[in-house]
This record gives structure tokens, C-alpha cells and sequence, in this order.
């Protein structure tokens, strides 16, 4: 059936095609167009593109950006924009004022301003989104105003080191917008400030890194002492998911994620906290700080906590399938993505944690990776708690089975040598035991304060893979669990632990402890795993 189009709609249409046809791409750098982007920002129209050549420094670049649709971006590597002193308006380097901006691939450093509040981006229009950007060591990366129109979107970029030092200044600021989304990202080492934080009505906050270094570890940029690794400090609907959190020993603020803590004013007041790794390396404080005065429980789901410190503040949050650990080297700290070691504690045992009262799917689709990048989070069939799915995990986690053991204070007593779980419905914290162990948080440490806990251990014999057909794939080695877990075999069985290039083998008998004791360390300093092939 053919369908004629309404005045209006051509009308509309046409000036589409107009618009499309009448866009322009301004070059910038050595022998270009334009020598510096501002040059090329003040003969822009709207909707026009700016290319400036990337391997360059433009020193003292400060303008505002005023034209609306604009999209500029970095070609041939990224470019660095040094504000070398200079600012626009009092406010920082680039001040956006236009709306339905881009910027992608750009790397801006030295915002300052006379007032100690300046920012690399200072956010003042409707409608914005950052990709691929490396801002640091200016006095806020972005800073945005008040807009409850403007959603914004940032992904792929890394903020380092921002901050005046006074504590009101950060990595990123984000005003009252309608909407924050923030994936993908690197935030760390804020100087006194938080790594981000955001007054957003709803924030997405998915598969990002935060994380701060210590003082004389190697980084991109100077080691730095953050308040909270993520502020919401309105509440808001927020669904915080997929991320890797860590809070240095070295900090300004003892809480990690602060929720309405200035006053639950945003219309929303539901926190999802799902499948985040969570590292305290700090001697205590709170994981999870949610103020008195937001109503809505918090769901907090399939998280894997490390470190000393309360969980949650608030008494009604929802804990469903977390886990705790007290040991600091719990969490791969060779690759930078702080990966759990695997357990069956970890791997598996994640649920479905449903739908947002908005109707948005919870459970993770992607997961972080080194430097502000991601990947799709690989789809096993059954979901690892934490912010990865533990490598190679085997689908036999599926089948683990625990059998209490003891109540608290008890000793839990059984054959072999087995995974124990300690805690409540909701939290527990594991340890490798042989024979015995007594049920009690000087063992264990505390996963769920001020709740009555058990023991149970993990049934070996519901959990042991089937021994593979003998084929020409029989040869194959096949994940059985990660460092610090058992492999849960029965028989004789040639166990191989290491990396892919670096492992020792043995014959071993039964359910086998995957770790340096048993094997000796064959890659220092590196994840490893165990597998394993049927018979001698």
C-alpha cells in the first residue's frame, strides 16, 4: 500500500536533507584549514563536523562552543588540548552552550580558572556525549550545570587526577541532568574529589573501572587520595552494575558509594547494585553508604565485596547472593581488572536479579576492560557473581551443592578436603578447609553483622565432571577451577595449573585444591587456573 507523505512531513523532511546536505567538515593542525580547534569552532555552523589531526599538542585552545549538532573529533591518533593557562568566561577550557554535542577523541589537560572550579568541559547546553577522551590534571575533567532536560552519555574514557584539592572539586561533576549514562570509563586517582559524582535524576552507571593507585605505583597519572569512588548524592534511579570498584588504603572519605546522602530530592529513590567486584584496601569503613533518608530499599545482588568495612548502612536494603572476602589479595590484582579468583561460591552462583520497577533488565550484558574499554560478559548458561564471568568456567558450578555443617560457634566437621561457606542468606565469605573448622567469625571474619550464621560446605560428588568421552577432543584440557578453588575430579586425573604459556602438571587423585601449595607457583604475579584430562 503506498503511503503519501503529509505537507508537514515533507516540509520536514526536506529541511532534513537540507540540513544533511549543507553540513561542512572543518580540518584542523599542521598545514590544515585551521591551525587550533577554536578557530575552527568559531566558523562552524550548526551540525557541521571538526577533524583535528591527533600526535598534536594546541596549547591555550579556550573558546565556547555555542553552535548546536556539532561533532568534534580526533583523526589519526588523539589530539591534546593543553589549556596552557588560558580560559574562557571564568569557567574552563571548552564551555559547551550549544546542544546535541560530541566530542570523541580528544585528550584535554590543564583547565584552571580563578576561582579553583574550572573544568576541561564545562557542560551548559542540552544534550551531550563524550567517546574515546583521556581528560586529567584539570580542576574538574567535566562540569555540568542544571538541566533536566540534557541526558548525557559517556563512554570509552579515562578521567584521571582532577581536582583543585579543596573536595569540591573532581573527576567529574554531573548537575540535576534528566539522565546520566556512564560506561565503559576509566575514573581514578580524583584529587580530593570524588571519581565521579552525579546529581542525575536516573544514572546508568555500567561496566566501568574505579580505582585509584598508591602513592609511587605506576599509572597514567599522579597518584591521587578520592573521596567516594561514585557520589549520588539526590539518590535518583540508578542502576549501578557491572563495575569494578576499588577504594585505595590512601583516601578523603572512608565510605565507596554514597547514595542521597545530601538529601534523597531527586524523584526517584531506587538504587540497583548488581554484580559489581567492590575492593576496600582502606582498614574499614562502608561499602555501601545509603542514607537514612531514602525510602526504597536497595537491592544489592550477585556482588562480590573484598576488604574490612560494613556492607550497607541501610537496615531494609535487599541482599540476595553476595559475596564477602576479608583477605586483600582476593581479588587478581596483576591485571588491573581485579578479577575474583574462582569459587563455587563465585562461579554460578549469581540469580536473576529481574527487572527495575521501570521494567529494565538487571542482570549484566557487558563487562569492563582494561583501559577504558568493554566487551560483551560471555553468555555460560549460568551467571558468576562480580563484575566478570570467571574464565573458562566449567558449567559443573551449576550443580554445586551445600550441606550445613554447624551453627555459628559450632564446628562444622567433614571428610576431605572442601570449600566452606560462612554467613546468612543473601552474604556469605569461603575458605579452603581440610577435616574441621570451627563456624565462627574469627575463622571466617563477618560477612552479615548482627545476623545469626552458619556453615555449609560444597558436596564434591554432585559437583564432579563427567569424565569425557575418548575422542580426539579427549585430549583437550578442560577447566575445572581457578586459583584458590578445588577442582572438584573424582579418580585419577593429569591436573595442569598456570597460565596458557606458563603451568606445571600432575597426576593427582580426587577433589584437588587449585593452588601454590599444591602445585608450587609457575607465573608469579598471575591468574591462574587449573584443568584437567581423564586418567595418567
Amino acid at each position: 500500500m503506498h503511503i503519501v507523505p503529509s505537507p508537514i512531513f515533507a516540509m520536514l523532511l526536506a529541511a532534513a536533507v537540507s540540513a544533511s546536505a549543507s553540513a561542512a567538515t572543518l580540518s584542523v593542525g599542521p598545514g590544515k584549514a585551521f591551525s587550533a580547534p577554536c578557530a575552527a569552532v568559531a566558523a562552524a555552523r550548526d551540525g557541521d563536523t571538526i577533524e583535528i589531526e591527533g600526535g598534536t599538542t594546541y596549547k591555550g585552545d579556550a573558546c565556547k562552543i555555542a553552535r548546536n549538532g556539532l561533532t568534534i573529533r580526533g583523526v589519526n591518533g588523539r589530539p591534546r588540548i593543553d589549556a596552557a593557562g588560558k580560559e574562557n568566561g571564568g569557567k574552563g577550557t571548552w564551555v559547551v552552550t550549544g546542544n546535541d554535542i560530541v566530542v570523541d577523541n580528544v585528550e584535554m589537560t590543564g583547565a584552571k580558572v580563578a576561582d579553583q572550579n574550572g573544568a576541561a568541559l564545562r557542560l551548559e547546553g542540552t544534550n551531550f556525549t563524550l567517546r574515546h577522551g583521556f581528560l586529567h590534571d584539570n580542576e574538574n575533567g567535566i562540569l555540568s550545570g542544571h538541566n533536566e532536560n540534557s541526558d548525557i552519555l559517556i563512554e570509552y574514557t579515562e578521567f584521571g587526577h582532577n581536582g583543585f584539592g579543596d573536595g569540591q572539586t573532581h573527576n567529574l561533576y554531573i548537575g540535576k541532568a534528566r539522565s546520566l549514562t556512564f560506561r565503559y570509563n576509566y575514573s581514578h586517582d580524583a584529587n580530593v574529589g570524588h571519581n565521579l559524582k552525579s546529581r542525575a535524576m536516573t544514572n546508568t552507571i555500567v561496566y566501568n573501572r574505579f580505582s585509584s593507585t598508591n602513592p609511587g605505583d605506576k599509572g597514567s597519572t599522579a597518584s591521587g587520595q578520592p573521596s567516594y569512588e561514585i557520589d549520588l548524592p539526590n539518590a535518583g534511579t540508578s542502576y549501578v552494575i557491572g563495575n569494578v570498584i576499588q577504594q585505595p588504603a590512601a583516601n578523603q572519605n572512608p565510605s565507596i558509594v554514597a547514595y542521597g546522602e545530601e538529601g534523597a530530592t531527586n524523584p526517584g529513590q531506587d538504587l540497583y547494585f548488581v554484580n559489581n567486584t567492590v575492593v576496600n584496601d582502606f582498614a574499614g569503613g562502608t561499602f555501601l553508604f545509603v542514607s537514612g533518608k531514602v525510602s526504597t530499599p536497595a537491592l544489592i545482588q550477585n556482588n562480590i565485596f573484598v576488604g574490612n568495612g560494613t556492607l550497607s548502612t541501610q537496615s531494609s536494603a535487599i541482599l540476595k547472593n553476595n559475596y564477602r572476602a576479608f583477605a586483600a589479595d582476593f581479588a587478581d590484582r596483576s591485571t588491573g581488572s581485579l578479577r575474583r579468583f574462582a569459587s563455587a561460591l563465585v562461579i554460578g552462583a549469581g540469580t536473576d536479579p529481574g527487572k527495575s520497577a521501570a521494567g529494565v533488565a538487571l542482570a549484566p550484558t557487558g563487562q569492563y576492560k582494561d583501559v577504558a574499554s568493554g566487551e560483551g560478559r560471555p553468555a555460560s548458561g549460568v551467571l558468576d557473581l562480580g563484575a566478570f564471568e570467571v574464565p573458562g568456567a566449567p558449567a559443573r558450578a551449576k550443580a554445586v551443592a551445600w550441606t550445613e555443617c554447624a551453627a555459628e560457634s559450632k564446628v562444622c566437621r567433614f571428610s576431605g578436603t572442601r570449600e566452606v561457606r560462612f554467613g546468612s542468606e543473601g552474604v556469605y565469605t569461603s575458605k579452603i578447609v581440610t577435616a574441621s573448622t570451627p563456624c565462627t567469625t574469627a575463622v571466617f571474619g563477618d560477612p552479615a553483622r548482627g545476623l545469626a550464621k552458619s556453615c555449609s560446605y560444597a558436596d564434591v560428588t554432585t559437583a564432579a565432571p563427567a569424565a569425557p568421552a575418548k575422542t580426539a577432543a579427549a585430549s583437550a584440557w578442560t577447566p575445572c577451577a581457578g586459583e584458590g578453588a578445588i577442582c572438584l575430579l573424582s579418580g585419577t586425573n593429569r591436573v595442569r595449573y598456570g597460565t596458557e604459556t606458563k603451568n606445571v602438571t600432575k597426576v593427582l587423585t580426587g577433589p584437588v585444591t587449585c593452588s601454590n601449595a599444591t602445585f608450587g607457583d609457575p607465573a608469579h604475579g598471575s591468574l591462574k587456573t587449573c584443568s584437567y584430562r581423564a586418567g595418567r
